[in-house]
C-alpha cells in the first residue's frame, strides 16, 4: 500500500498463479483515504472477515466497496459504474441504509430521473435508464451474495423499454422539413452523392484519410483511432482491425475491440489503397524512414482523443453545408451505401464486425432512395408483365372529355341515349315517308341574299344541302317547338348524347 504523489491511495495484492503458473498481481488505486484503501485491500484478501456490518453499512457504503473489489470487468465498463455511482445512485439513495432500501425507494429515483435532464440538457434516454439499473442491480445482488439484504430491491422496477433507432436517409422532403422545424433524426444517414460531397469538401484537410476509412469501411471511431501502421499491409491490400481506443476523462486506453466479431481483416479497393499509399509517403520521415506506431497521431505521436474527432467532423460536417449527421451515422452510411452496391447482408455484417446479421439488417442498413426508385419500378414491371400474359387490362379507359356546365355523355353500359319526343318521332317518320312532287331545291331561312338561279342552271350542290327549318304547309308540324322540347331533355348542342339526325333531300335538277 502506497500514497501517489497528488494525494489519493493504491494497493497491489498477489492473487492465485493461473494455470499456466503465471504470476498475477491485482492494482487497486484512486482511494482518498489509507483507510479506505486498507478496507478494500483486506476485502479481496478475506472477503467474509471484512464485510461490514449489515445493520450499520448505508447504500452508500457498500457502493464504493462494491466499486473497489470489483473483479473482473474492463477498465470501460468499471468506467461506466463509476460514473453511475457517483452522478446518480449516490446522490438519490446514499443516504439510506443498505438494508431499508426497498424497491418503492429505488422505484421513485428512476421516476426522479426520468424527469432528469442529462448534460446535454435532453432528458435521460431508456439506454441510459437501463444501463443506471444493470449497475444498480449487480451491486445489490453482490450485497445479497454477501448476506447484507436478503434480496434485491431493484428486481422489478419498472422502466421505459428502449428501442433501437432505425437509421433513416436525408431525402430531399426530410431536408426540407427540417430546415422548417430544425428537428433532425436521431440516427440518419447521407446518400452516396452528399456523401461523395462531403469527401470533395474535405479533400485538403490533414485528416481526410481518417473520415475515407470511416466512410467506406465502416470503421468505429476506437477502431479508426487505435489503427497501426503494423495493422495495414499495402501489397495485398488488407487492413486489420485488432485494438480500439476508449477515452476515460482526458486518458485514452487502447485495448481489445468490443467483441471477437470486432476483430476482422477487411479488403481495400484500389481508391483507398491509392490514398493510403500517398499517406504513407506523407507521413515517411528523412530521418526516421517509414512511419511507426499509430495511423492518425496528435503532435507528439500520441494516439487521437475520440472527443476531439467527434468535434472536428461537427466543425466539417457544419461547414459543409450537407445535412447533420453524427460521426457514428458514417457507419450506418457504409452499411447502407454496401447494400446499394449489391452486396448480400453477409458481406455488411462482416464488413461492420457484428456478431448478430439481425443486428446489421435491422439497425443499421437503410435503403437509399435510388435503390427504393428501382425497387418500385420492379414490382410494377412484374405485375404488368403478369397482366400481359393473363390478357387482364390494368390501364383504365380514357373517360370521354365533357365542356364545363355540360352533363357527361353516358356510357353504353348506362343504356344508351334517352328516347326521343313522340312529336319528332312523328315529324322525321313523316318526312321519310313523303314523296317529293316538285324540284324546287329546299330553302333555308339561314342564308340570306342568295342570287337568283338562272333559267336551266341546276344551281349550286354545296348551298341545295339546307334544311328548311321554316313551316311549309300549315298540314306539317313545326319544327322549332319540338327542337326547343329536345333541348330542355337532353341540353344545349353539342356533346350531347346521342342526338337524332334528320333524313335530308337535294336538289336534282
Amino acid at each position: 500500500m502506497a500514497e501517489r504523489g497528488h494525494g489519493s491511495w493504491y494497493f497491489r495484492v498477489e492473487l492465485p498463479p493461473a494455470a499456466n503458473g503465471r504470476r498475477r498481481q491485482l492494482r487497486r488505486g484512486g482511494f482518498r483515504s489509507q483507510q479506505a484503501a486498507r478496507q478494500a485491500r483486506d476485502y479481496l484478501r478475506n472477503p467474509a472477515a471484512a464485510d461490514p456490518a449489515p445493520a450499520t453499512v448505508s447504500t452508500a457504503q457498500w457502493l464504493q466497496l462494491w466499486l473497489d473489489t470489483r473483479l473482473g470487468p474492463e477498465q470501460s465498463t468499471m468506467h461506466a459504474y463509476r460514473q453511475h455511482v457517483r452522478t446518480y445512485l449516490i446522490p438519490y439513495l446514499g443516504a439510506t441504509l443498505l438494508r431499508e432500501l426497498t424497491n418503492a425507494r429505488v422505484q421513485a429515483m428512476f421516476t426522479a430521473l426520468i424527469r432528469t435532464q442529462g448534460a446535454a440538457g435532453r432528458p435521460l434516454s431508456a439506454g441510459t435508464l437501463q444501463r443506471i439499473h444493470a449497475t444498480l442491480r449487480a451491486a445489490l445482488n453482490a450485497a445479497v451474495r454477501r448476506g447484507l439484504i436478503d434480496r434485491n430491491p431493484a428486481r422489478y422496477v419498472e422502466l421505459p423499454q428502449g428501442r433501437r433507432p432505425h437509421a433513416v436517409v436525408w431525402t430531399p422532403p426530410r431536408i426540407a422539413q427540417w430546415k422548417v422545424t430544425g428537428e433532425r433524426p436521431r440516427v440518419a444517414v447521407w446518400t452516396a452523392e452528399q456523401t461523395a460531397a462531403f469527401l470533395h469538401t474535405i479533400r485538403q484537410h490533414p485528416r481526410y484519410p481518417l473520415f475515407h476509412l470511416v466512410v467506406l469501411l465502416g470503421l468505429r471511431r476506437g477502431e479508426v483511432i487505435g489503427l497501426r501502421w503494423s495493422d495495414l499491409d499495402l501489397n495485398t491490400g488488407y487492413l486489420t482491425v485488432s485494438h480500439q481506443a476508449r477515452q476515460h476523462g482526458s486518458e485514452v486506453e487502447i485495448g481489445k475491440p468490443k467483441s471477437d466479431a470486432s476483430n476482422r481483416v477487411i479488403a481495400l479497393d484500389h481508391t483507398t489503397l491509392t490514398m493510403l499509399r500517398r499517406y504513407r509517403d506523407h507521413c515517411r520521415s528523412p530521418r526516421f524512414g517509414e512511419p511507426v506506431g499509430y495511423l492518425f497521431t496528435g503532435g507528439w505521436g500520441e494516439p487521437l482523443r475520440p472527443d476531439s474527432v467527434t468535434h472536428l467532423f461537427r466543425k466539417l460536417n457544419d461547414k459543409s453545408g450537407l445535412p447533420p449527421i453524427r460521426l457514428h451515422d458514417l457507419r450506418h452510411g457504409a452499411a447502407s451505401l454496401s447494400l446499394a452496391a449489391s452486396n448480400d447482408l453477409k458481406t455488411v455484417q462482416d464488413l461492420l464486425g457484428h456478431a448478430s446479421i439481425v443486428l446489421t439488417a435491422d439497425t443499421y442498413t437503410s435503403i437509399l432512395p435510388n435503390l427504393a426508385h428501382q425497387s418500385a419500378e420492379a414490382t410494377a414491371q412484374l405485375i404488368l408483365n403478369a397482366a400481359r400474359t393473363t390478357g387482364t387490362r390494368l390501364r383504365p379507359r380514357r373517360q370521354p372529355r365533357t365542356a364545363p356546365g355540360r352533363p357527361p355523355r353516358p356510357s353504353p353500359g348506362d343504356g344508351g341515349s334517352p328516347p326521343a319526343p313522340p312529336e319528332m318521332t312523328a315529324w322525321c317518320t313523316a318526312t321519310h315517308t313523303r314523296k317529293r312532287t316538285t324540284n324546287e331545291p329546299i330553302r333555308s331561312s339561314r342564308v340570306k341574299n342568295r342570287a337568283p338561279v338562272r333559267p336551266g342552271h341546276q344551281g349550286n350542290p354545296s348551298r341545295a344541302h339546307k334544311i328548311n327549318l321554316r313551316k311549309a304547309n300549315d298540314h306539317k308540324p313545326t319544327l322549332q317547338p319540338l327542337l326547343s322540347r329536345w333541348i330542355d331533355l337532353v341540353g344545349r348542342p353539342g356533346l350531347e348524347p346521342g342526338t337524332y339526325g334528320l333524313k335530308v333531300h337535294s336538289s336534282t335538277n
